[in-house]
């Protein structure tokens, strides 16, 4: 320790109070359906989720299971009879938050060929549809993807903008992309230092600048819910709730 700190002790971070997250009602993208992807592996987990996403203030979830061509080949019909059992389950046990579902797309050579068909996309809130890219390797034909969803009269929302290596340093796509009609969405961990140091310092340049729409939990593990619990005092987090956020206007 230096002669600086040994004198006048260390430097601590500003700790704000606890953010309410009951202010945000909807999480709108989440792995809870048991089974089918990477999130959760057992009903059981998926109250547990639940429990603690009512128990964190929030009246809604929209969870979004993985659609990709190699790994998670789910249908509208899987994630839909998903979704039933999982209401009947929160039911059973009394809990009264809400649940939805819609899917997460992934950039894949089959998601261009499903819009090509017109086959009809998982939504939520009427036309939003979720997708992503490869977090490590810029997918080829994204303008065209865009061009497609757009002129099929979807609300494009892109996942966690802020994991996306490719973009790291900048946040100009993601502004000129809002431009055009597509949403970003947030990571709420991202800003906990969850996935890194730099995915943390690219979701603070998106907090800083604005270029956010939605924000949201993306857990697939319970906790991802608690280490958002123990971070509601970092600045980040007030800053980010207090933009101009979609969550607050779905239904």
């Amino acid at each position: 320790m230096g002669i600086f700190n040994r004198l006048f002790g260390s430097r601590k971070e500003e700790k704000l109070p606890p953010l309410d997250l009951s202010t945000l009602k909807i999480d709108m993208h989440s792995h809870l359906i048991p089974g089918i992807d990477d999130g959760s592996r057992s009903m059981d987990e998926t109250i547990a989720m639940l429990a603690k996403f009512e128990s964190l203030g929030f009246k809604k979830v929209i969870t979004t299971p993985h659609i990709m061509s190699d790994y998670y080949k789910n249908t509208p019909d899987i994630i839909l009879g998903g979704l039933e059992k999982v209401r009947e389950a929160a039911k059973q046990i009394g809990l009264k938050i809400e649940v939805d579902a819609a899917a997460e797309y992934y950039f894949d050579e089959t998601l261009l060929e499903r819009l090509k068909r017109k086959e009809k996309l998982l939504t939520f809130d009427g036309n939003r549809v979720l997708f992503e890219f490869s977090m490590m390797s810029k997918p080829d034909q994204i303008e065209q993807l865009l061009f497609e969803l757009l002129t099929q009269n979807y609300k494009p929302v892109l996942a966690h903008f802020e994991r996306y290596t490719y973009y790291f340093g900048s946040v100009e796509k993601a502004k000129e992309w809002r431009e055009k009609g597509i949403d970003i969405q947030l990571n709420l961990n991202s800003l906990t230092g969850h996935y890194g140091p730099q995915v943390r310092q690219q979701a603070e340049r998106l907090v800083e600048s604005g270029q956010i729409d939605f924000v949201a939990s993306d857990c697939h593990r319970i906790e991802h819910l608690m280490i958002m619990e123990r971070n509601l005092h970092l600045p980040s987090f007030h800053k980010v709730l207090d933009l101009d956020l979609k969550n607050k206007q779905l239904n």
